[in-house]
């Protein structure tokens, strides 16, 4: 099941438990630990109360009380003290802890706060790399729907060094929405010229032109097009000549890397429902979020993404930042798509895969 990230209250995410910041003392506090304590009702600080603390590393699961979930788990990560004492392995120690808990009580889905990033001082880039490494690497073996809620996401966007390089990648090759270039189609004509390039990949020749607004004085006359111009293609040679659909070329890569259909979704960070629809419906059309988690999790080159995201209707475009930053990760040959997803949300877009 996949992993999202998302900018919000944790207290009016829907799980099936949530995840608080806990201290050792399960005493309550501010923060995320306190707004849960606030939503949850005194019936929480009671049942925390019978369980004589949680050390720093490990979680602890109660009731909700008033919250609409089934659970509140109470995970105690590590207080900074700049890296030296063991930190990051108590914080990677207390978000398998919680994960473990939430599949041991038959959770389907669990929502984090980003732990320790708080009063006890975490540095954020760094906390946030840790949930997503620890988290990611427990989904491989598990099916559960993990949501990382964070409150101020907006001070993660493009504030990290380790994506200067993709940030000088994108304002290198970025055409902006309204910028008058050359290179910037309409959405109709986009549409049209994927066509055409898996058309064409078919051996089947395209014609199509844009409607352009009516002038005031007449045309020009044009030479006249040639009879083999004028031909219509027959549909029956369109359809003949597009093979592959989606679903059908997705199977066939995942076959050829040798993968099983569990361990091709759980890398591409998408849930099996979504996976059991593509597999069982060959003209399933996937959101541009799903085929480019297929993209990245098998490894496929320039070439083999070009032609998945074409069998899809889609086509990578220097006019968007999301398509941009997928494209810098193809060409370096990056299969993990959650390290793609730390990028894509730093920068403010859409995550690849999800339920």
């Amino acid at each position: 099941m996949p992993l999202n990230i998302i900018r919000d209250d944790l207290t009016r995410v829907k799980a099936d438990a949530l995840v608080t910041a806990a201290n050792e003392w399960l005493a309550g506090g501010g923060g995320v630990d306190g707004a849960i304590h606030r939503a949850a009702g005194p019936e929480l600080l009671a049942e925390c109360a019978k369980l004589g603390g949680c050390p720093t590393g490990e979680a602890r699961i109660t009731g909700a009380g008033r919250l609409p979930c089934k659970f509140v788990i109470h995970a105690v990560g590590p207080v900074w003290e700049g890296g030296t004492h063991g930190e990051r392995e108590l914080l990677a120690s207390c978000y398998r802890a919680a994960l473990t808990l939430a599949v041991k009580h038959k959770c389907k889905s669990v929502a984090f706060p980003l732990i320790s990033a708080g009063v006890y001082g975490y540095p954020k880039e760094e906390a946030l790399r840790v949930a997503v490494e620890t988290i990611g690497a427990f989904l491989r073996g598990h099916e559960l729907e993990v949501t990382l809620v964070l409150f101020d996401a907006a001070s993660f966007q493009a504030a990290d060094s380790r994506f200067a390089d993709i940030k000088s990648y994108i304002d290198d090759r970025y055409v902006g929405e309204h910028e008058d270039a050359p290179n910037l189609r309409s959405r109709r004509e986009r549409e049209a010229h994927a066509l055409s390039l898996l058309l064409l990949e078919k051996d089947v020749e395209v014609h199509y032109h844009e409607a352009r607004p009516a002038s005031r004085r007449p045309p020009k006359p044009k030479a006249p097009l040639p009879a083999s111009a004028l031909k219509p293609v027959p549909l029956e040679t369109v359809l003949g000549k597009l093979a592959e659909t989606f679903s059908q070329r997705l199977l066939r890569l995942i076959r050829e890397r040798g993968l099983t259909d569990v361990e091709a979704y759980r890398r591409a960070n998408v849930s099996r429902k979504v996976f059991s629809k593509i597999r069982s419906n060959k003209d399933y059309h996937p959101s541009r979020a799903t085929a480019c988690a297929f993209v990245i999790a098998l490894g496929l080159s320039a070439d083999e993404a070009r032609a998945l995201l074409l069998s899809a209707g889609l086509a990578l475009s220097n006019a968007s930042k999301f398509d941009l930053i997928v494209q810098y990760f193809v060409e370096r040959g990056e299969t993990d798509v959650l390290k793609v997803n730390e990028a894509l949300f730093s920068f403010g877009q859409p995550l690849l895969g999800g339920a």
